[in-house]
């Protein structure tokens, strides 16, 4: 019997995991709706937690690398099928892919 993922710790720590891609694209239209702001914040959980925020547009995605400060420093314009060769999809296949749980 495997065990199973403890989503607790990612909660308790303020932040949500994301398990597929449309989970992704729908956490970034939630947050647009709710926030009337463009994106979403996505954080590698890794000794250096990136941060990027992400745009979902029919056609492509907007992917911001943030600083520490919530600055970007670099921004990639991807399809959708490109997106899947992009670090935060391999971050959300090892199940390294988070999100804050309150809007931003």
């Amino acid at each position: 019997m495997q065990p199973t993922p403890r989503h607790s710790q990612a909660s308790d720590a303020g932040m949500h995991r994301v398990r597929t891609l449309e989970e992704v694209e729908y956490l970034i239209k939630e947050s647009e709706v709710i926030t009337g702001q463009p994106g979403r914040t996505f954080v590698i959980a890794s000794a250096d937690q990136l941060r990027y925020r992400v745009e979902w547009h029919e056609l492509y995605l907007k992917i911001e690398r943030l600083n520490e400060h919530q600055d970007v420093v670099s921004t990639q314009f991807m399809t959708p099928l490109q997106f899947a060769t992009h670090s935060l999809t391999e971050a959300l296949k090892l199940g390294q892919l988070l999100t804050p749980a309150e809007f931003n």
